[in-house]
């Protein structure tokens, strides 16, 4: 979400010359829904959504863009919760259910030997920000969280019990989504969307101020160690040319495959549309911008 808030902020929508409203919803499988039903022609969000909607015949859905390849989510726990193991029995934050962190929450307990139906109660707790204060407040044992929420969650003393920055599993945590039809019926609006997400992206990985001072705005971090923490973090994992990577959609297709067998019959490829950012290369967007 915050690509589109430093576009807002440096007034970039006009100067592509475009009008929309720009609304956060804290679930991929929500967002999906919605422009399902026509209420959104393109959204930023994780992976799993709009691939399960794929699955499940709606092969409208496409990918056209990411800026982020690899979940760093990471599961933070109380005091006395250290290890996998001590996940049994506990409640566990996931934000909601079908999105980035309740991806991540089963994948990284099946690797740490777990079972995420059986082992633990995995509650949904809405979005990033309402996560972190589920586990601030006691409402949550541990929490499946990413940055700068599992930094902030560190700094008051909650432990990384499943670290996500080792795992650095592939998904599309961070992508750029919309329908075909949306591209037969409008491609410059979604040619000047992407063009316009490029340079708002480069100035969310240059300055440093402007981003402390929009997520103290948007979601309340106003401490900086905490903050620069995070964001130096945070820029290792991203994609300098918003690339959308087969690897991080045959990944999640490859877990989903774990309990849904029509995941093995779609291969990446067909999820994605690289027609926008070819356009960037040639006509030297990513050159002009310094995105290398």
């Amino acid at each position: 979400m915050a690509v589109p808030w430093f576009a807002e902020v440096a007034r970039l929508y006009p100067k592509y010359d475009l009008d929309f409203q720009l609304v956060y919803i804290a679930s991929s499988g929500i967002v999906t829904a919605a422009m399902s039903g026509g209420n959104g022609s393109v959204a930023i969000v994780g992976g799993e959504g709009p691939i399960r909607a794929f699955l499940s015949g709606n092969t409208d859905f496409v990918f056209i863009g990411s800026v982020k390849n690899v979940l760093t989510h990471s599961i933070m726990g109380k005091g006395d919760i250290r290890r996998p193991e001590d996940l049994r029995g506990k409640r566990i934050g996931v934000g909601r259910i079908g999105g980035n962190s309740h991806y991540f929450t089963q994948l990284a307990m099946r690797q740490k030997g777990l079972d995420p139906l059986k082992d633990a109660n995995l509650i949904q707790t809405g979005g990033a920000p309402e996560t972190f204060l589920a586990l601030a407040t006691g409402a949550v044992d541990a929490a499946s969280i990413t940055t700068p929420q599992d930094t902030r969650a560190a700094f008051q003393g909650f432990n990384y019990v499943i670290d996500g920055r080792e795992i650095k599993p592939p998904y599309v945590a961070t992508g750029f989504v919309t329908l075909r039809s949306v591209i037969a019926k409008r491609p410059k609006v979604i040619s000047q969307f992407m063009h316009m997400m490029a340079e708002s992206y480069k100035i969310m990985v240059t300055d440093r101020e402007l981003a402390f001072r929009l997520m103290a705005k948007k979601i309340g971090l106003t401490d900086r160690k905490v903050f620069d923490a995070a964001y130096t973090a945070e820029l290792k994992v991203l994609e300098p040319r918003l690339d959308i990577k087969p690897i991080a959609i045959q990944a999640t297709l490859d877990e989903i495959a774990k309990t849904d067998p029509r995941a093995k019959q779609v291969k990446a490829e067909q999820l994605i549309d690289r027609r926008f950012l070819d356009e960037m290369e040639k006509d030297g967007t990513f050159e002009r911008l310094g995105m290398r």
